[in-house]
């Protein structure tokens, strides 16, 4: 597999030393970004796949922690974001053609993992519509022994109030030739840029809040503001697909904050109670972000991470 150099900016926040950032081809040609965190007798790699908006950086402090427990990262930035091909010409909105086209990134980030020998064996650790993307991938066969879940997208919060039009928009708007149009509601401006830090929907940790936004002052490519019409169409598509599916066989927990304000609950709730060997953990005043929550919040959920993991290793 053809592997090159890409940026890694660890000028903020930084992830732990020896970390890489290259650039594979995706199957369909896209360029996309992955990066790994090296770490010596790491006793197995984490696969992490971010939310929307999302980039390799942000997760630095999640890499720290996870070598501290004896694993290996490996992240990417999904299609549409981060330093990965942008998809239209407006690179501030988010958008995605089909939702199955995430899959290729998976499969070029896997392709990535064995040609850099990273170590075995692999775990699944997603957040947000990483979620959802590596809901459908273990579904599908996904090379990993255990799967971990924040705030998972398998449903999109809506606003009472605004869901007739969520319903009729997604599908309308495209067909008038205003697919790549922004919703009601959001902008291109970054959420950590736009909004202040009190009452924000993503953490209660105010230094992890600092930090995204420092990281996005630092190196503004980096950002990314609200969805297209066709990703928030071929998003609602996806999670009904999923939500038809049964869950495979494979030890999983997912971590949800009691203030979850981003993401759908109820389908969560559903989905891990038909989990076999699966479990929901409510984290008590949590927001969006579990990994970047408090310590207090944060630590219990990575410790956790490294029981499931670790202890789910076979041969």
């Amino acid at each position: 597999m053809d592997l090159t150099p890409a940026p890694l900016y660890t000028d903020v926040h930084p992830g732990p030393a020896g970390g890489e950032a290259l650039w594979a081809v995706t199957s369909d040609s896209k360029r996309i970004r992955v990066g790994h965190w090296p770490l010596q007798g790491a006793k197995g790699t984490v696969l992490l796949f971010p939310g929307r908006s999302e980039y390799i950086e942000k997760y630095g402090p999640t890499a720290h922690a996870l070598a501290q427990r004896g694993l290996a990262t490996m992240t990417i930035d999904w299609r549409g974001q981060g330093l990965s091909d942008r998809l239209l010409d407006d690179p501030l909105i988010g958008h995605v053609e089909a939702f199955s086209d995430y899959q290729k990134d998976v499969a070029a980030m896997m392709r990535a993992a064995r040609a850099l020998g990273l170590p075995r064996p692999y775990f699944l650790l997603a957040h947000s519509m990483g979620g959802c993307i590596g809901l459908r991938a273990v579904m599908e066969g996904l090379s990993v022994q255990a799967a971990g879940f924040t705030g998972p997208m398998w449903g999109i919060y809506v606003k009472p109030h605004m869901r007739p039009l969520a319903k009729v928009l997604p599908r309308l708007m495209p067909q008038m030739g205003k697919g790549h149009s922004l919703p009601p509601g959001t902008t291109k401006t970054p959420y950590v840029l736009s909004e202040p830090f009190e009452n924000n929907m993503l953490t209660s940790d105010e230094q992890m809040y600092d930090m995204m936004r420092d990281q996005l002052i630092a190196h503004p490519e980096l950002s990314l503001g609200g969805p297209s019409y066709i990703w928030l169409r071929e998003a609602l598509a996806e999670t009904q697909h999923l939500s038809e599916r049964a869950a495979p066989n494979m030890p999983a927990i997912t971590w949800l904050g009691t203030n979850e304000r981003i993401v759908s609950v109820p389908p969560v709730q559903k989905r891990m109670e038909s989990w076999i060997g699966g479990r929901l953990e409510m984290v008590a005043g949590g927001e969006h972000e579990i990994l970047m929550e408090q310590e207090s919040m944060r630590t219990p959920v990575l410790d956790g991470l490294k029981k499931l993991f670790l202890g789910n290793i076979t041969s």
